[in-house]
């Protein structure tokens, strides 16, 4: 059975997750607390999971701290340690040096997205957060959803502002702990609450996705669905793409298409799978081709690696490609054990 193959490691698979796990054991752990607009509390929440870690018996140091216009942090970081900011060219850094010799065991970042000078240690904030995480130092830091690069477009839509630091969307990503710092909010600032609250459930989903991998659990499990849509020449594919977009974009999931080359694929098929492919293009759907072997293992293959929850596909009584054997859409659904398979009846014939 496929699922058999597939739940069986390869030799470069166990060693790329063996050296995942060193990794994992000797690097610190990284928290970063967001708000999906200023004042809304993140650096207070983050200073005072400092302070109960302190008093939990570990060992913690202030790294950065952004004091203006908030008297409640100084109350918050009485009794912590501070390792004072390094000036640089008149510009205030992360003394990294410093931290790295004093090692404690957590360090509080303040003002994750900020620029250093020109000839510092590293180019950025969140480049020195990486090299302390490197040495084994757990790192507390409050980030904006302003400064996340990847969400600057669609901030700067809401509000008609672009802040000029940004963090790369990767490094969020790779946060052991994500927490949104939340609050009631109007009209437009929920429009980025909503960004806020889907890219925390897209953090929660790499996590997962580290977890599964380190202890070689091959699942579906998810915190969102993932639909995946199999078309052929003669699919109604128009109908599985706009049906397959609006259930992911209801449940703010993820879409994908795929569809299995063949060798002997007529001109006229060659032509309805592009109008297919362009339809997807249009809507932003990322869509991939499925090479060699048999196409019922091949599409459940690649569902699992995916962790795909819903697969749509289409049926005929006629097939839709000559080389499937006897009813390939009962070997699909038993394949596919554990994802859900919608059928989409053709209304043209193969």
């Amino acid at each position: 059975m496929a699922e058999r193959d597939y739940c069986r490691p390869n030799p470069d698979e166990l060693l790329r997750q063996l050296a995942e796990q060193e990794k994992s054991d000797s690097r610190g752990r990284l928290k970063i607390f967001l708000g999906y607009a200023s004042r809304v509390g993140k650096s207070l929440r983050m200073f005072e999971e400092g302070r109960r870690r302190q008093e939990r018996g570990q060992d913690v140091v202030v790294g950065a701290v952004q004091l203006k216009g908030a008297d409640e942090i100084f109350e918050v970081l009485s009794g912590i340690e501070v390792v004072p900011l390094r000036n640089v060219d008149g510009c205030d850094c992360l003394d990294v040096e410093a931290i790295l010799n004093r090692r404690p065991q957590v360090c509080l970042v303040d003002e994750l997205a900020s620029d250093n000078a020109p000839h510092s240690r590293n180019p950025t904030r969140w480049q020195d957060v990486e090299e302390i995480l490197e040495h084994g130092i757990t790192v507390v830091t409050a980030l904006n959803l302003q400064h996340i690069r990847e969400q600057q477009d669609a901030v700067e839509r809401i509000t008609g502002k672009r802040a000029r630091n940004s963090v790369p969307e990767g490094f969020v990503r790779c946060a052991d702990e994500f927490v949104l710092v939340d609050s009631p909010a109007a009209d437009p600032v929920s429009q980025l609450r909503e960004l806020a609250l889907l890219l925390a459930a897209e953090v929660v989903e790499s996590q997962l996705q580290r977890y599964l991998d380190l202890h070689q659990i091959h699942a579906a499990w998810g915190t969102q669905e993932r639909i995946m849509v199999c078309i052929t020449p003669h699919s109604n594919a128009a109908d599985m793409i706009h049906s397959g977009k609006r259930s992911a974009d209801r449940f703010h999931g993820q879409l994908l298409l795929v569809y299995v080359n063949q060798d002997d694929i007529t001109r006229e098929d060659r032509e309805n799978l592009d109008r297919h492919l362009e339809l997807a293009q249009t809507l932003g759907i990322d869509y991939h081709a499925l090479e060699g072997g048999d196409p019922i293992e091949r599409i459940v293959d690649f569902a699992r690696a995916q962790r795909i929850t819903q697969i749509f596909v289409g049926h005929s009584r006629q097939r839709s490609w000559k080389f499937w054997v006897v009813n390939p859409l009962d070997r699909l659904i038993e394949a596919a054990d554990g994802i859900d398979v919608r059928i989409f009846p053709h209304t043209q014939h193969a």
